[in-house]
């Protein structure tokens, strides 16, 4: 962060932008604003370099072909390893989740070399399709409400001995172990199956975002009577009895 003006980098829309995870960078540029900050956007195409200078990245999700040409690209520029190791705080979603580990499974069937910024090693399940409604309690260090958000994926992540449990399902598959957990962080790399787009539905992690970027412990208040009725509608239809 300098001069009250905040990086927010959305890395290859191009190739990871399904579900409408794209509103993720959305959600953080206008929480941003309305706390007075200055955004400088910058949407990276998978044929540009990734600046190391912004201080909140954000990857979605994809399809199999697109997520391996990511992990492809990303490793080939190193420079999302490079902003990592500069403190930056990365935020990712389903296929860019798996990529930000040491290995998933590509669309060849073959293991395929994540970026090892999260402890965690994906496979491909051999049942049904891990899709639906999620609603998870987030790890209790981070101190947020309970989450919402849709998943759909055939993934299975297994989470090594110095990732953290995103959250833990009350309802859906999540990381697909049968253990109960959804998602992998450390101090400022984040991962999830969670679509919605989740930050769309959850703002207080947009917020812990934007805190962790500031190193602040508390942002102004805003105006969320928006997000809030979103939240609970959702939260609400998965609730409901089928």
């Amino acid at each position: 962060m300098s001069d009250n003006s905040l990086r927010l980098v959305w890395v290859y829309p191009d190739l990871l932008s399904t579900y409408g995870d794209q509103g993720n960078a959305l959600v953080v540029e206008r929480r941003a604003r309305q706390r007075g900050l200055n955004v400088e956007r910058y949407d990276v195409r998978s044929d540009q370099p990734v600046p190391t200078s912004g201080d909140i990245y954000l990857i979605g999700g994809g399809e199999d072909r697109p997520q391996r040409l990511a992990a492809e690209r990303l490793r080939r520029d190193g420079n999302l390893h490079r902003a990592a190791s500069n403190g930056a705080i990365i935020f990712s979603v389903c296929a860019g989740y798996q990529i930000l580990g040491h290995e998933f499974i590509n669309d060849l069937g073959q293991r395929e070399p994540g970026l090892g910024l999260l402890d965690v090693i994906s496979t491909r399940g051999e049942g049904e399709r891990c899709v639906g409604d999620v609603l998870a309690d987030i790890d209790a260090p981070l101190g947020l409400p309970q989450l919402t958000g849709f998943e759909n994926h055939q993934g299975i992540t297994h989470l090594g001995p110095s990732a953290k449990p995103f959250a833990h399902v009350r309802l859906g598959k999540g990381n697909g172990t049968g253990d109960g957990t959804e998602g992998a962080y450390n101090d400022t790399v984040f991962g999830t199956y969670m679509h919605g787009p989740v930050l769309a539905r959850n703002p207080q992690i947009a917020d812990l975002l934007l805190k962790l970027a500031l190193d602040v412990n508390a942002l102004p208040p805003t105006d969320d009577r928006w997000y809030e009725a979103l939240r609970a509608e959702r939260i609400a239809a998965a609730t409901q009895p089928a």
